[in-house]
């Protein structure tokens, strides 16, 4: 008798310290604190545009916070830099767990990145809610932690190719650093070529250790493409135009939403003129959209000087959605009725912009527009 006392004291402790494991992520839910954490690549080619990200959802954070906070509990978010490593990336989310105790995971980057951490997730059973990827391979199926909430590339690849077969465009090529990202849009503008029956004259690849773009440059011009669909982003993107620039070659250029509109204008100037760009959040000239109106407003009272940044812009809409996801959740936070809360509330809309959850689907929106940069550097839906 004694001896199963025993065994029964120890089957409940070992049932309780499984239990305390398994949601050992709501301590990141306080009586006064949410705590978000993120592993981003805040450093080299990518570091200024994520940087953006961050700063536009630290911009909706510090109102939400000033005003009480979401049901009396305010915001902090801390973010590591993973240099763009996938290994870098999984370090920096266990530490977030294990260490900052964070309640969740809230727009890390990278597609290889996200992936890499997916493991983690289901161990530690926490959210990640806005991962800054596109890839189909994230959205196949449901992950019951991850939360998407831009348009796929999938979206992106399918509304350029249909727009360049509208207006009569035949030969398109692609270019794409041999990367993670690179070789996920590679995959997706192959699908959609096919599905718009548009065979692409070129697939052209600069090695992203040593890229070498005269070259790439010299394969564009000679493959005569019309337009070319960019499947990168950072400096890469402007250093690729500059050398085709440099040729007789004059083919359009098409970007995925990835690109970076301040790094293209700041490197390119006058010459990123025509330029046209997939957007996956509604134009930051339309100001009668409230959640444009909103970041615009509070951009604004933050610095009477500071530029609109589409980057800065997509960071403050991911926030609006998840402080829109925690509000509606209730005071009894955890990540259980947090999931519960996303996948019965069917369409969360910002205007045009709609993002819709269920048991069958965390993919969020599938809203894409195309704009182009106008001669003074705007974009022009």
């Amino acid at each position: 008798m004694e001896m199963k006392n025993l065994w029964i004291k120890r089957t409940l402790a070992g049932m309780c310290l499984v239990t305390t494991t398994a949601f050992a992520v709501d301590e990141g839910v306080t009586a006064t604190e949410i705590r978000l954490g993120a592993s981003q690549v805040l450093s080299g080619p990518l570091g200024a545009q994520t940087a953006q990200y961050g700063e536009g959802a630290r911009l909706l954070f510090d109102s939400v916070n000033a005003a009480g906070g979401v049901h009396g509990r305010k915001i902090s978010f801390v973010s590591l830099d993973d240099g763009f490593d996938p290994k870098r990336s999984v370090e920096n989310t266990r530490k977030l767990v294990d260490e900052h105790k964070v309640f969740m995971l809230f727009n890390s980057s990278g597609t290889a990145h996200t992936a890499a951490v997916l493991p983690l997730l289901k161990e530690s059973r926490t959210i990640l809610f806005g991962p800054v990827t596109g890839a189909s391979s994230l959205r196949e199926g449901v992950n019951p932690y991850l939360f998407h909430v831009r348009a796929s590339y999938a979206n992106e690849s399918e509304k350029m190719l249909s727009q360049l077969k509208q207006t009569g465009v035949s030969k398109v090529a692609f270019f794409y650093q041999d990367d993670p990202l690179g070789k996920a849009l590679l995959s997706e503008v192959r699908k959609a070529s096919v599905s718009e029956n548009m065979p692409l004259v070129a697939e052209i690849s600069v090695d992203p250790a040593s890229p070498d773009f005269a070259a790439a440059a010299v394969a564009t011009a000679k493959s005569g493409a019309q337009a070319v669909i960019l499947g990168t982003a950072g400096m890469t993107f402007p250093n690729y135009v500059k050398a085709v620039q440099a040729t007789a070659a004059r083919p359009v250029f098409y970007g995925y939403s990835v690109a970076s509109l301040d790094v293209i204008n700041r490197e390119l100037k006058d010459k990123s003129r025509g330029i046209i760009l997939a957007q996956i959040m509604p134009s930051l000239r339309n100001s009668t959209v409230p959640v444009v109106a909103e970041y615009l407003r509070l951009l604004k009272a933050r610095s009477a000087d500071a530029a609109p940044s589409a980057s800065q812009f997509e960071g403050f809409v991911h926030a609006r959605l998840l402080v829109e996801g925690l509000k509606r959740t209730g005071r009894e936070l955890n990540a259980a009725s947090f999931i519960r809360t996303m996948e019965g509330t069917g369409e969360i809309a910002f205007g045009p912009f709609r993002a819709r959850y269920s048991p069958q689907s965390h993919n969020g929106s599938a809203y894409v527009e195309l704009a182009i940069i106008d001669d003074k550097g705007q974009l022009r839906y």
